[in-house]
């Protein structure tokens, strides 16, 4: 029996400020003004993807105890942009990153539940947790969590979350203008929770949503993470450099959810990717090689090779070879509130691969960090493009892609315009939305509400 042919699901990420995304080229636009927004999301929503993913930054970003600056104008607030690019669009899906450790549920549950219901069904929260004490001064808890903590207060929170969408079940809502009856019973929205992190209880403010509850996304690559995602989400934003990493990490987190009572078509994987496209495939590879040059300037070099070194290395020549001292080793980092800092588990192992990659291939510090720092890449034609995509998705690299354009707002049009078509020739994306719901894009069934 042949393998069904699986349709390829398409969302768009708003790059925001950092070295990935090229600002100064000329064709680059306002990275925080909202007319950028509203491009890249009727781009996206004109194509049929499923829907906008917005990242969130909660404090500057520093380095050797300057303000990064890749990072200087931040980012919005996610729900004020959502909330804003719901008047401005009909069916696109809209996803925003929502930190668990500094927020409280209760707030969170009501803004995303608000926010459904402002776009009739169309939100989504990638529930992400906040590692740093640096990122933690700028909130009242203050500190940090440790990695095992994080995951834990991570889980009550959407589990109270959750508790708070389904405290209404959808038919409270009597409105009879003849008996003057609002409510079907009285007591809608009761909620008790009460655990390790949280002890919380009252009445849940906002009826039950269009899609009964916002997808759940959930962006880690940690065994926890992993873990989490399998019980919990819906949905995992995931960053794998090649199609082999992506098919191993596919198929392990699919195969956890069977022992969380999960199907494996409820949990959708949908790795972070870029694209280049060009006349030809000779075309495309000159401009992906001149745009990762824009993105890893001599300076960006050495700043993401001070990330693992835990070093001051403005002295190095970029285009040198790499320091032969080793990573500063221990708690301090030169680099504050960075992720890339706690990706980096064995400092002096990493180092290793690098310097026997650098020696293997001749490659100075800025070549080696545009090689090891990339994301997996679709490069060609729009043809070759469109099969790549496809091969993925049909050999269980990924369920579909979040496209992360180099260039605000204008970097998905040429993508929507040339590939969307060539796959929906294909018949494995659609040509207009099925569905009115985020639920409905992504092939997630409506859930219902726990029982009280």
């Amino acid at each position: 029996m042949s393998k069904p042919v699986k349709q390829i699901h398409l969302a768009a990420h708003f790059p925001g400020v950092n070295n990935t995304t090229v600002w100064s080229d000329p064709q680059a636009g306002s990275q925080i003004d909202f007319n950028s927004f509203v491009h890249l999301a009727r781009t996206a929503e004109r194509a049929k993807f499923d829907f906008l993913f917005l990242a969130e930054g909660l404090r500057l970003r520093e380095q050797n105890g300057e303000i990064y600056d890749l990072d200087v104008v931040g980012r919005p607030d996610t729900f004020t942009v959502l909330a804003a690019l719901a008047a401005v669009t009909d069916r696109l899906g809209l996803a925003g990153t929502v930190n668990s450790t500094f927020n409280e549920p209760y707030e969170v549950a009501r803004q995303f539940a608000s926010l459904d219901h402002l776009s009739d069904g169309r939100a989504a929260w990638n529930v992400v947790t906040s590692w740093d004490e640096f990122t933690g001064e700028n909130f009242r808890r203050g500190g940090f969590l440790a990695q095992e903590d994080r995951y834990e207060r991570a889980r009550q929170f959407l589990t109270a979350a959750r508790g708070l969408f389904d405290s209404w079940r959808g038919d409270e809502i009597l409105a009879d203008r003849q008996s003057g009856a609002f409510l079907r019973e009285p007591g809608p929205g009761r909620f008790d929770h009460h655990d390790g992190q949280f002890a919380i209880s009252g009445h849940f403010n906002v009826p039950r949503s269009p899609q009964g509850r916002p997808v759940i996304f959930q962006a880690g690559d940690s065994d926890a993470g992993r873990e989490f995602a399998a019980s919990a989400a819906d949905a995992i934003f995931s960053r794998h450099g090649t199609p082999e990493a992506g098919r191993a990490f596919y198929t392990d987190v699919k195969d956890r959810l069977a022992r969380h009572g999960r199907t494996r078509d409820e949990l959708k994987i949908l790795p972070g990717v870029t694209f280049v496209l060009g006349d030809t495939e000779a075309d495309a590879h000159e401009k992906a090689h001149l745009i990762r040059r824009q993105q890893v300037s001599g300076q960006t070099a050495i700043r993401l090779l001070e990330q693992l070194w835990n070093r001051d290395l403005s002295a190095y020549d970029p285009d040198g070879p790499l320091p032969e001292v080793d990573p500063l080793l221990g708690e301090h980092t030169v680099a504050r509130g960075r992720a890339s800092v706690r990706h980096h588990q064995d400092p002096l192992a990493v180092a290793a691969e690098w310097r026997a990659l650098a020696e293997a291939k001749k490659l100075s510090i800025r070549e080696l960090i545009i090689e090891v720092t990339g994301r997996q890449s679709f490069i060609g034609t729009p043809a070759q493009v469109a099969e790549q995509l496809n091969e993925s998705v049909q050999t269980d690299a990924a369920d579909g892609f979040i496209l992360v354009p180099h260039l605000t707002p204008g970097g998905l049009d040429e993508f929507a315009d040339t590939v969307v078509p060539l796959l929906q020739e294909r018949g494995v994306f659609r040509t207009e939305y099925e569905g009115t719901t985020l639920r409905d894009h992504l092939g997630l069934a409506t859930p219902r509400p726990t029982p009280r």
